[in-house]
């Protein structure tokens, strides 16, 4: 939950025009594909540069019910949505006592499920994995789970999750790679290494293990860059779309939303992202139907993380 540097917090104030007056990119919500849920923001472990600061005491998003996410699939099939996948995030989502629960009933309704997950302790209490193994043998492979993996050595992810994780972490991935549960890695590009050379290290690793984990593919090891709220980017205007070569449809906000539930809210709300779990100017409201709206692409990290890529929108 960083703040803003100063220039930044003065180009992103206004919500449709940039500083300079231009008309601020925005972003209807096309194709539906997934919704998020985030279990809530307490984790087992705090990592040193968690984008959404989890930890064992942060409950600023608490624990989200199972009642409430059959509430949301419900709404789906009202509004129409061709959602295929319904997410679970957190913090770590087996902190949430009903997640089993939750991703049965979304595994139960035809969607496919992924949970990002450390893959540590929640993970492998008994309870939690004789639900996992219920849910493979009823969905099989509609049922994925992404493993935060920050590097392929343990020297430098136990330098962001803590001494030992890294050990941890490949315990649990043998036990689902024995369980024949379908897995997927998140890893970090802050190391200062190539793609290449990380993706050939994360290869290394998984024929290793016997992790059935394709580390060439995008889709199936997932290399984020890291999160720096304070880094200076420009503002996105309607106008960058055609200079930049990019369609507003390939940006997230147009195919997913997110759930949360926030400390004290009477009812969970729906945000536009993933990232700003913070920032108030992207709940859209209660309903899939408020979230429908469109978004104005008024952050930095609309800019640094979904449009821009490294390009610039200077004409």
């Amino acid at each position: 939950m960083k703040d803003l540097a100063p220039a930044a917090a003065a180009r992103f104030r206004d919500r449709h025009l940039t500083a300079d007056g231009q008309r601020r990119a925005s972003v209807r919500l096309s194709h539906p594909e997934t919704l998020w849920f985030n279990t809530g923001t307490l984790c087992n472990i705090e990592c040193a540069n968690c984008y959404i600061a989890s930890s064992p005491v942060n409950d600023a998003l608490v624990h989200i019910r199972a009642s409430e996410v059959r509430d949301y699939l419900d709404q789906i099939e009202t509004r129409g949505w061709p959602v295929r996948e319904i997410g679970f995030t957190g913090g770590e989502p087996f902190m949430n006592p009903e997640i089993i629960e939750m991703a049965g009933a979304a595994l139960a309704r035809g969607f496919e499920v992924l949970i990002l997950t450390n893959a540590m302790r929640p993970m492998m209490r008994p309870a939690m994995r004789a639900g996992l193994e219920r849910l493979h043998a009823a969905h099989g492979a509609r049922l994925t789970l992404r493993i935060s993996l920050d590097h392929y050595g343990a020297p430098l992810h136990d330098s962001e999750r803590g001494a030992g994780s890294f050990a941890r972490t490949i315990e649990g991935m043998a036990w689902l790679r024995d369980a024949g549960i379908a897995m997927t890695v998140a890893g970090r590009t802050i190391w200062g290494e190539s793609e290449s050379r990380a993706r050939a290290g994360y290869g290394a690793l998984f024929r290793q293990h016997g992790f059935a984990i394709d580390a060439r593919d995008p889709a199936r090891t997932v290399l984020f860059p890291e999160m720096d709220e304070t880094a200076e980017v420009p503002e996105i205007s309607a106008a960058c779309w055609s200079i930049l070569g990019k369609s507003p449809e390939d940006v997230m906000c147009a195919s997913s939303r997110m759930v949360v539930r926030r400390k004290g809210a009477a009812r969970p709300a729906v945000l536009a992202c993933t990232l700003l779990a913070y920032a108030p100017e992207f709940e859209l409201g209660e309903t899939l139907a408020e979230a429908e709206a469109d978004v104005w692409l008024n952050h930095p990290h609309c800019a640094r993380f979904c449009v821009l890529g490294g390009a610039s929108c200077s004409g």
